[in-house]
């Protein structure tokens, strides 16, 4: 998968594909199946296949109330994306400029004059332009003078609701843990460097490796079940973490800590990959440092159970 990083990196190689355009925060099954739908077309047409995404979230941009919690943070959403078959994956900075570009400009000066499109695979919910002026009938009117075409997807649905990104967080933000993994395909995760902390953890007794969320808004928070693979291990070691600002200790920052069953050892810069299971607790501010690693101790003996009873430590 070529990764195409803004629109100034375009080349004239890059001209004629098959294109889809979207968020694609999660890369879930829905998301899967269209890029599996956009290659196959790709093959009958011997065009590379396009996923046009942005960076950041538009609602990020365009609506700072409501921001959205991602899913998945860039580096994740990339890493998911290597695992489809699409060809190229063309990042566009979506900033107050391309904020305002009309619905007409984008195609003609996108889809057109700078990618050449010749089919365009898009959802039935496709909106596009300043404040989403353009959608799927616009582009079907427009589409034959400039010689692409147009394939409208439906949502895709499991037992016949609908898979969204917008679903996925719901169910992640009270702690539908497994609930999402049929959506995702997958189990949610957090991926990212291991960092120093406050080492907090270790006065606790609890050493924690710690993670930086790389997103504005995180969909989950809490004290959580969880698995962790390092980088270039295919070993998942069990743990307990907690998602949070840590108000008993005055943090303000929101950070992924995990506690390691039965680990020792340097973990401070490398990769991992931490997958989440049950959520067995909110976080909440304790009155003392004892009464907190008094819980922490519960929430340890809560992991070891589980993991005990699932066969998975």
């Amino acid at each position: 998968m070529e990764l195409i990083r803004g629109l100034h990196n375009l080349r004239p190689r890059h001209r004629g594909c098959v294109l889809t355009i979207g968020v694609f925060d999660g890369v879930h099954v829905g998301h899967r199946t269209l890029l599996e739908r956009l290659a196959a077309l790709g093959e009958d047409f011997n065009l590379p296949s396009t996923l046009m995404v942005f960076e950041p979230h538009p609602q990020e941009m365009l609506d700072y109330l409501v921001t959205p919690a991602r899913i998945t943070a860039f580096r994740e959403k990339m890493l998911a994306l290597r695992t489809t078959p699409v060809d190229r994956v063309l990042c566009v900075r979506f900033d107050e400029k391309f904020a305002v570009m009309r619905a007409g400009e984008f195609v003609e000066d996108l889809l057109v004059a700078k990618l050449g499109v010749r089919h365009l695979v898009v959802g039935d919910d496709f909106r596009f332009g300043y404040q989403a002026e353009g959608d799927v009938e616009l582009l079907r009117a427009t589409a034959p003078r400039h010689g692409f075409e147009v394939h409208r997807r439906d949502t895709y649905r499991i037992a016949g609701d609908r898979v969204s990104s917008t679903r996925i967080r719901n169910m992640l933000a009270v702690g539908w843990i497994d609930a999402v993994t049929p959506l995702l395909g997958r189990r949610f995760s957090v991926s990212g460097r291991i960092r120093h902390g406050r080492h907090l953890g270790t006065g606790l007794g609890f050493p924690t490796a710690n993670f930086a969320l790389r997103r504005p808004v995180c969909p989950i928070s809490g004290v959580f079940t969880v698995r962790m693979r390092l980088d270039g291990e295919d070993r998942l070691r069990p743990g307990v973490a907690n998602i949070g600002v840590r108000p008993t200790v005055g943090g303000t920052e929101r950070l992924l800590e995990v506690h390691l069953l039965g680990f020792s050892g340097d973990l401070y810069g490398r990769h991992a990959e931490v997958e989440f299971f049950t959520r067995l607790r909110e976080e909440r501010r304790f009155d003392s440092l004892d009464a907190l690693r008094t819980q922490i101790a519960l929430d340890v003996q809560s992991a070891r159970e589980f993991f005990a009873a699932q066969m998975l430590g």
